[in-house]
């Protein structure tokens, strides 16, 4: 069972968001914005972002979770969920 609060994947998640687009979009971002729309991601980044949320949590991320990783919420649930 996972510790993981809620506050802590989300940092987990903007600082690996961080490392692939860093800028000021990122400090306004929304629980529910989307993120490949407002931080301008292409796929290559967003598996870059999965990359290195997967090697910080040990958690593995499939291709099935992508659809639910659109916004940061998704990525909160996913991290915080039981394993």
């Amino acid at each position: 069972m996972t510790t993981r609060t809620a506050d802590d994947a989300r940092a987990l998640v903007l600082d690996a968001l961080r490392a692939v687009a860093p800028g000021p979009e990122l400090d306004a971002l929304g629980p529910h914005d989307d993120l490949r729309d407002t931080l301008g991601l292409d796929s290559l980044d967003f598996l870059a972002v999965v990359r290195r949320v997967s090697d910080g949590t040990g958690i593995r991320i499939d291709e099935d979770d992508y659809g639910r990783l659109s916004d940061l919420d998704g990525w909160v649930a996913l991290l915080t969920r039981p394993s």
